[in-house]
């Protein structure tokens, strides 16, 4: 039998990506890169079904039918369908950005100017080798003025736009969308025109009411993957020899839609008992009401400095009914906000 534990899928310390220097002005910064995420994404292999073996990718011509080496390979760019320009990577090179190991700080601006829809990836900066002075003196200077630096940087050959801010005493930068790569919701067909959208005051009221009654304060570690913890359970309950009887899931009823007064209603009363049942057990409340706001850049500053959420006990799986033994593979758990609703 195999022994495992979740171990496995533990990443360890977190190296530098790429080493360089904040320059603004004359002043330079030497920092280190280290990404600010660790996703937890299960990955699959592809195997064969008879063997149980990794199977191959081939790069094949589609029209000869013949495989081909990688270096007989080219770049092209498709006008239309099978209608391609050819690019060589000759070509390329001399289009590339000049890798200068140097993130450009070009302006600094308002924190609440910068729409979240433009950040990508976020990463930590680290000081370098004799940059914890100019480090900290950067950092102070952006904390008490409450900027965020908007900068250029050319990482992995690609020319980047980032924005540098503090991040719970040291300073994050994040990779941005250029403007052009943002999709305006106007552009939507389905999107409503808000001119026409009229609500009664009564249901905004409503409307509002639920909003309070559901409003807190945002704490990261309640939130887990749900699906993911279970997904990972079933790889280690099948490593460990265990059969797994797969049920088929429930089918769904589809209830009739209530107006939107009803709903909202029904929907404001489902969760002030929620809470009234929860505070009668003895569980402390269920929400509490939201700190008072706080500047933007040391609210940004406490969220990130809050520890990583620890996994979650995925639920064990029911036994099946058939006496055998087995158990099923658990199903997703309804999620809080659907069970409220």
């Amino acid at each position: 039998m195999v022994e495992m534990t979740r171990s496995w899928y533990y990443i360890g310390m977190p190296r530098a990506i790429w080493t360089g220097a904040i320059s603004f002005g004359l002043v330079t910064v030497p920092v280190k890169l280290y990404s600010a995420v660790n996703r937890k994404t299960v990955r699959f292999h592809q195997l064969s079904g008879k063997t149980r073996t990794r199977v191959q990718q081939k790069r094949v011509d589609t029209e000869t039918g013949e495989e081909l080496e990688y270096q007989e390979l080219l770049k092209g760019y498709e006008l239309a369908p099978d209608r391609y320009v050819v690019v060589s990577s000759e070509e390329l090179d001399t289009l590339a950005p000049e890798k200068t190991k140097t993130i450009d700080i070009e302006d600094f601006v308002e924190l609440e100017q910068i729409d979240p829809i433009y950040y990508d990836h976020p990463y930590y900066l680290a000081p370098g080798t004799g940059g914890a002075k100019p480090y900290s003196l950067l950092l102070s200077a952006m904390d008490e003025t409450s900027k965020v630096a908007i900068a250029r940087v050319v990482i992995r050959s690609k020319e980047q736009l980032v924005a540098i801010r503090p991040v719970a005493g040291v300073l994050g930068m994040a990779t941005m969308l250029f403007a052009d790569e943002v999709i305006s919701p106007h552009g939507i067909e389905d999107m409503p025109d808000p001119a026409k959208l009229k609500a009664s005051a009564r249901e905004l009221e409503i409307a509002k009411q639920l909003v309070d009654s559901l409003a807190t304060d945002f704490e990261p570690e309640r939130y887990h993957d749900a699906y993911r913890e279970q997904v990972l359970e079933l790889i280690e309950r099948k490593a460990q020899g265990e059969e797994i009887t797969v049920e088929a899931p429930a089918e769904l009823k589809r209830e009739p839609t209530p107006d939107l007064m009803t709903a909202l209603k029904a929907s404001l009363e489902a969760v002030r008992a929620h809470d009234a049942g929860a505070e009668g057990d003895g569980a402390p409340a269920a929400r509490k009401a939201p700190a008072k706001k706080r500047t933007a850049a040391k609210a940004a500053a406490g969220k990130a400095s809050t520890g990583k959420a620890s996994p979650g006990k995925a639920s064990p799986g029911k036994r099946s009914s058939d006496g055998t033994g087995k158990r099923a593979a658990a199903k997703p758990r309804a999620s809080r906000a659907a069970a409220k609703r």
